[in-house]
C-alpha cells in the first residue's frame, strides 16, 4: 500500500514531507506526546541507534500532535537527531489511523496510537507495527530491515 504524502513542520519550523526522502526507507513512528516516559524512551532509542539506520539508508521521522515548540524543547533535552514533526489538527496522524481510543487507569480517552510504519524506498508500507514497546521496537525495525534489505 502506497504511504499517504504529508507536510509538516518539524522541531525548527523546517517543512518536511514524505516525499523528499523518495529513494529511502522510512521509519514513520507516531507516538503520543512528549516528555512523556515511553515517547521519551522510543526517542532516545531511535537516537542512540541513528548512526546504524542511516547506514542502511533510514530516515526516522517522528509525529505527534504536539507543538513546534514543545517538540523544539524535546528535541533539545535529549539531543534528538532526527525530525519530530508537528500534526496539530491531527490530519496525518488520523491519515495513518493512528488516532483512536485508548485505555489507561481504567478511563477510556482518544488519543495518539502508538503506530510505527516501514515505507521502503518506492514509497510503500511494507510494515505496521501496532502497539509497540518502546524498549525493545528499534532493534525490531533494524532486524526487519535487514531480513528485507538482502
Amino acid at each position: 500500500m502506497k504511504a499517504t504524502d504529508f507536510n509538516l513542520k518539524d522541531q525548527y519550523g523546517k517543512d518536511t514531507s514524505l516525499s523528499e526522502f523518495k529513494g529511502k526507507w522510512v521509519v514513520l513512528y507516531f507516538y503520543p506526546k512528549d516528555n512523556t516516559p515511553g515517547c521519551t524512551k522510543e526517542a532516545c532509542s531511535f537516537r542512540d541507534s541513528y548512526r546504524e539506520l542511516q547506514k542502511m539508508g533510514v530516515q526516522i521521522l517522528g509525529i505527534s500532535k504536539d507543538s513546534v515548540a514543545s517538540h523544539k524543547k524535546f528535541a533539545e533535552k535529549y539531543n534528538l537527531n532526527f525530525p519530530i514533526l508537528s500534526d496539530e489538527g491531527k490530519g496525518v496522524i488520523k491519515a495513518y489511523k493512528s488516532w483512536g481510543i485508548k485505555k489507561f487507569m481504567g478511563r477510556e480517552f482518544e488519543g495518539t496510537l502508538r503506530n510505527t510504519y516501514l515505507i521502503d524506498t518506492n514509497g510503500e508500507i511494507v510494515k505496521l507495527y501496532e502497539k509497540v514497546n518502546p524498549l525493545t521496537h528499534t532493534s525490531q525495525i533494524i532486524s526487519d530491515l535487514n531480513g528485507k534489505q538482502k
